[in-house]
């Protein structure tokens, strides 16, 4: 549904506005939690719609930042989703089954990303099992357990690296209104005015 154009377009129409800044994920403090809309985190994941919108619905990966209310409403993934998204594509594109993936991201749900990047995934084509060194590896593989492995810290090298590049949102709470999504561009000039 959403192709390399209609994302480039999203991109323009954002860097076109008045006043953008691309601010980097780390440039936000740490209880700021920065959300990416649903054409964002799908090409990052490198999946389709169908698919984000189905583990949505089935609460294998839920946007922690802000869930669909209805029609009209963006959802909001944070940087650890579009991890856990780029995981589950992973381990689909391994040949695991969707029920032996969705065992291992209710493992992976409650950690953060500091936790996750510690973690080697190795599996047998029917289980997920979680490595925290290159013991537990060797130990996995000498037991015949392991057929191949997802190094997490990978993933998120090559996340943090392509995300910066697409603009990011926040949500802030506006008084007497509901929360507001705020891009970051905007974010930037509401910040210049606090400060003056």
């Amino acid at each position: 549904m959403y192709g390399d154009q209609h994302d480039q377009e999203v991109l323009e129409t954002f860097e076109s506005r008045p006043g953008y800044v691309q601010e980097s994920l780390f440039d936000i403090g740490p209880d700021e939690e920065l959300g990416y809309r649903v054409p964002i985190a799908c090409q990052v994941a490198g999946i389709t719609y169908r698919q984000l919108d189905y583990w949505a619905r089935t609460d294998l990966v839920k946007p922690s930042i802000r869930t669909a209310r209805g029609s009209g409403s963006q959802r909001l993934y944070s940087f650890k989703d579009v991890l856990v998204l780029k995981i589950v594509k992973r381990l689909l594109d391994t040949g695991i089954s969707l029920q032996n993936i969705r065992l291992a991201v209710d493992s992976l749900r409650d950690r953060g990303v500091n936790d996750l990047a510690e973690l080697t995934l190795v599996s047998d084509g029917a289980t997920v099992y979680e490595c925290r060194s290159n013991d537990e590896v060797i130990d996995l593989l000498a037991g015949g357990q392991g057929v191949f492995g997802i190094a997490v810290p990978g993933i998120l090298k090559e996340l943090s690296g392509t995300i910066t590049s697409f603009p990011a949102e926040r949500i802030v709470e506006e008084a007497g209104d509901e929360d507001v999504v705020v891009g970051l561009d905007e974010l930037a000039a509401r910040r210049k005015r606090k400060s003056s």
